[in-house]
């Protein structure tokens, strides 16, 4: 079963960073996920309550990052991925959080990927 739900790019801000003049002010974050659900998509039958709903997912994901101030971008990264699995029908999800702290980089970022029942 490959079936999955897409978010790219949700657009947050958090406090993040190793140093606390880094971590005072909230820094723009992307979050991208790969949800894929318990159950697959011939089940769903076009009801929402069959499932994962991603404004559900975002609003999760963002309330984690609204209200946290790690040093490590990896630990907020955990932090958002034991929230969603812990609260939604995931079999298997894929982060990617990115970062805009270096000027002579793009981004920076970790990508994780963890099972249900990891956390």
């Amino acid at each position: 079963m490959n079936d999955a739900i897409l978010i790219q790019e949700l657009e947050l801000t958090g406090r993040i960073g190793v140093t606390a003049e880094e971590r005072a002010a909230p820094q723009r974050l992307l979050l991208s996920l790969t949800i894929c659900p318990r159950a697959p998509f011939l089940q769903v039958d076009d009801d929402l309550g069959r499932t994962i709903d991603y404004a559900e997912i975002c609003a999760a994901a963002t309330a984690v990052v609204s209200t946290r101030s790690d040093k490590l971008i990896e630990t907020l990264a955990e932090a958002v991925a034991a929230e969603l699995l812990q609260n939604f029908p995931i079999r298997l999800l894929c982060l990617e959080l990115r970062k805009f702290i270096l000027p002579q980089v793009k981004y920076v970022g970790v990508r994780i990927t963890r099972p249900a029942g990891s956390v």
